[in-house]
């Protein structure tokens, strides 16, 4: 049993650190001259596109298959009436808008202060907030091509479409995404790489750091200060020099930057 006067006690000291987290944080990034962001899927989890891993994620829900069964390549080759079915209703998050977190990378971006952002996401929330230089690891709903001529379609011409999209040609129109048993794409990684090895603050947020190679871009951090911004712990906290437990949206609006 926590006594009142302990309790009170506790919650201060955790208010304490809370803010003076919080103003850590704000002095890193002022302080920073080439500032990178790099996100998952806790971003987006704020404008209610649910993330896979989490107690209410697509891993915990029940489907004819697993989720990570229908977004492998070969299960889109063997079955893509079924892999477009689960697609338009779980990965299409249409009417998400950006939240907070998407507004501050997109103002910093336009104050000068941050260099890019790489994300594990798909939703193009980021681009949405007004942010140009994004790395989309991952790929982007809102890119689809047809495997058999490479003509571009935007996502309408999959979310409007019934059973398997076709291209005008007869071919499948594909996402431009990047399924299970696929490999990132080699520029992009490059592109993250680079940016990630320049620069002198990384922000890390929304994200479980447990799905490689993309876990493993903060390993080609040299010499810049490590920040993990994340609702539940990661296999990396201890090597963060500063660790915020939360939302990232909820902690950047704290911050007051823009």
């Amino acid at each position: 049993m926590i006594f009142p006067f302990r309790y009170a006690m506790l919650k201060a000291e955790l208010e304490v650190k809370t803010m003076g987290d919080r103003e850590q944080l704000r002095s890193m990034i002022e302080q920073a001259r080439h500032m990178v962001f790099f996100g998952g899927a806790g971003v987006s989890t704020e404008s209610g596109i649910p993330d896979f891993r989490s107690e209410d994620g697509l891993y915990r829900q029940s489907y004819r298959y697993p989720p990570e069964v229908i977004l492998s390549h070969s299960f889109f080759l063997r079955d893509p009436e079924e892999f477009f079915r689960f697609y338009r209703e779980k990965m299409l998050c249409l009417e998400a808008k950006p939240n907070a977190a998407h507004r501050v990378l997109a103002a910093l971006e336009k104050m000068g202060r941050l260099s890019c952002v790489i994300t594990q996401n798909i939703d193009g929330l980021h681009q949405a907030a007004g942010s140009r230089r994004v790395l989309e690891l991952h790929g982007s709903v809102h890119r689809n091509y047809c495997m058999e001529c490479g003509k571009f379609y935007d996502v309408k011409a999959i979310a409007d479409s019934h059973g398997i999209p076709r291209c005008s040609c007869g071919g499948i129109i594909k996402p431009d995404v990047v399924l299970y048993e696929e490999p990132l794409r080699e520029g992009t990684i490059r592109s993250a790489i680079a940016e990630i090895q320049k620069a002198d603050l990384l922000l890390v947020a929304g994200t479980s750091l447990s799905v490689y190679p993309a876990a493993g871009l903060i390993d080609y951090l040299r010499k810049g200060k490590l920040v993990l911004v994340n609702a539940s712990p990661t296999s990396r906290d201890k090597e963060a020099d500063l660790l915020i437990s939360g939302k990232i949206g909820e902690v950047l609006s704290e911050l007051h930057l823009i």
